[in-house]
């Protein structure tokens, strides 16, 4: 706990001028904008920020934190010198100004370069000076941290290794295609539920989280009660037991149980990871955000449609930057294929994740054709990012002849025993991979009973669906499964965005909510 603690309130010497690690020597400034740069200092003393030909003061509050506004900068290659005098006087140096990108969320986007399937060409060619990188620690707490160990680099061939593949390719896209220096920051927390990333007071004053926060609530009582203590000490004797037998089999040792503390700072827990990885962050000049997460909350697939929303506004407010970029990566296919057409919660937290595409500045790469049976971590990243990288060239950086998004539902027309679906943003129409067959879609009537479907794509923009075995069809899946079999896409290859044309009651709502 110390080094939580260490973090939580500045511990300044007498004297002390202190900046938080995402303000350090190689940083990337966020271009034409207004960027934050903060400290602390001695309650009362004046702190003079100079970069270039412009300079800025402010007085260290009772708190000993101090804030300034730089002025907008153009990109900038060329190494700059920040100096920040108050108690002390020290100087931040090779700062370049250009594009910054936050990558979050849980193991897919935490997945290193060396991962990937392309790790050892890729990492080759990785030596970028001008591509910087931060990583920040995984700290889960309810406490608000103020600071993290960590610095900032330049890219190279050993240190993009370590460094998150989707957020590097993705990083490295921009950096090469836009001709300017680029700031990537890797807060990535493997397993991690989206309410963890969310402020805890934001969620217990949303009545739409009620149920979840009552739930957390009685489990930490649980958690932090003498009974649980006591239970967790019986479970690890049992365990050192079991390892000792299994040393002395020559066996692989068992997994240790898991105790209290680590529950009540791990990354599910609402609020953790907003205080302890996102608030020492939170301000820093940025272009936006990459996301990629969900598998923690398939079984909230329900909730998830609000959730996630909630935690883009939450973020976007607290930054005070607007409403930037944020970008997701839609899940991928995972685990078995289906023999029979029905439910799935991965298919439900996909449409959830769709849903989300309300919201102003959003867009999602969508790799339905991506992933793999037997891996919840698809190695192949370089095309992940791939995908996500379009949706910043078209609508952040001016190329209007890029398309982002993949083709998607419309609207559909039932024609005696057929259905007719229109689809948009199909960039030139749509097509089938591996086979001429159209796979991935099923079909019900009133009884609700779904059975797969032919389908033929009958122009540009529409499909003809339709079974023998359903006279009089009311509804139409496509990619409805965990791990779907489906193969439209559209000309430029982007696959057909998951979907279903029914409002059927979702597997992953609550019994009691209407």
């Amino acid at each position: 706990m110390f080094g939580i603690a260490l973090f939580a309130t500045p511990l300044l010497a007498q004297g002390e001028l202190k900046v938080p690690a995402i303000i350090g020597d190689h940083m990337v400034l966020q271009q034409k904008q207004a960027n934050p740069i903060w400290g602390w200092d001695e309650p009362g003393q004046l702190v003079t920020v100079t970069l270039g030909n412009q300079t800025h003061t402010a007085k260290a509050g009772e708190d000993g934190k101090w804030t300034v506004k730089l002025n907008p900068l153009n990109a900038n290659a060329e190494p700059a010198t920040m100096v920040i005098e108050g108690s002390s006087r020290f100087e931040i140096k090779d700062v370049l100004v250009g594009e910054v990108w936050m990558c979050s969320g849980q193991s897919n986007m935490g997945m290193t370069v060396s991962g990937d399937w392309k790790f050892e060409v890729e990492s080759l060619s990785s030596n970028h000076p001008n591509l910087r990188l931060i990583s920040v620690p995984r700290v889960g707490t309810q406490e608000l941290q103020n600071d993290f160990k960590g610095q900032w680099e330049s890219a190279n061939s050993t240190n993009c290794r370590s460094f998150s593949a989707v957020g590097f390719f993705y990083g490295r896209y921009l950096h090469e295609i836009l001709g300017v220096p680029v700031g990537l920051i890797n807060n990535a927390w493997g397993g991690s539920a989206a309410e963890a990333w969310v402020r805890r007071e934001s969620l217990d004053n949303d009545p739409r989280f009620t149920a979840t926060m009552d739930g957390w609530e009685k489990r930490e009582t649980e958690l932090q009660s003498d009974e649980a203590k006591a239970k967790y000490a019986v479970a690890l004797a049992a365990w050192k037991d079991k390892v000792a037998e299994a040393k002395a089999a020559g066996k692989p040792a068992p997994p240790a149980p898991a105790s209290p503390d680590s529950l009540l700072n791990g990354n599910q827990r609402p609020g953790n990871i907003f205080a302890g990885v996102v608030h020492p962050t939170l301000g820093y000049g940025m272009k936006g955000v990459i996301w990629y997460q969900g598998e923690s909350n398939a079984g909230r697939a329900w909730e998830y449609a609000q959730l996630f929303p909630f935690m883009i506004e939450q973020w976007r407010a607290e930054w005070g930057q607007g409403d930037f970029p944020f970008y997701w990566v839609q899940l991928a296919d995972f685990m078995a294929e289906t023999d029979q057409p029905g439910e799935s919660s991965w298919a439900e937290l996909r449409e959830s994740q769709t849903k989300t595409l309300s919201l102003t500045n959003t867009g999602e790469a969508v790799i339905i054709d991506l992933g793999e049976a037997n891996d919840i971590h698809p190695k192949n990243k370089y095309d992940v990012a791939a995908r996500l990288v379009r949706w910043a060239l078209a609508k952040d950086y001016g190329m209007k002849d890029i398309e982002p998004q993949s083709p998607s539902y419309l609207e559909m027309k039932i024609e005696g025993n057929k259905t007719v679906l229109k689809f948009e943003h199909i960039a030139g129409g749509l097509r089938t991979v591996d086979v001429n067959d159209v796979r991935g879609f099923a079909i019900c009537g009133e009884d609700k009973q779904w059975v797969w479907a032919d389908a033929r794509i009958d122009g540009t923009n529409s499909i003809e669906v339709w079974s023998d075995a359903v006279a009089a069809p009311v509804a139409v899946r496509y990619a409805w499964a965990n791990n779907p079999v489906c193969n439209v896409v559209s000309k430029i290859g982007l696959p057909l965005t998951p979907f279903r044309t029914d409002d059927f009651r979702m597997t992953t709502k609550p019994a009691e909510t209407k």
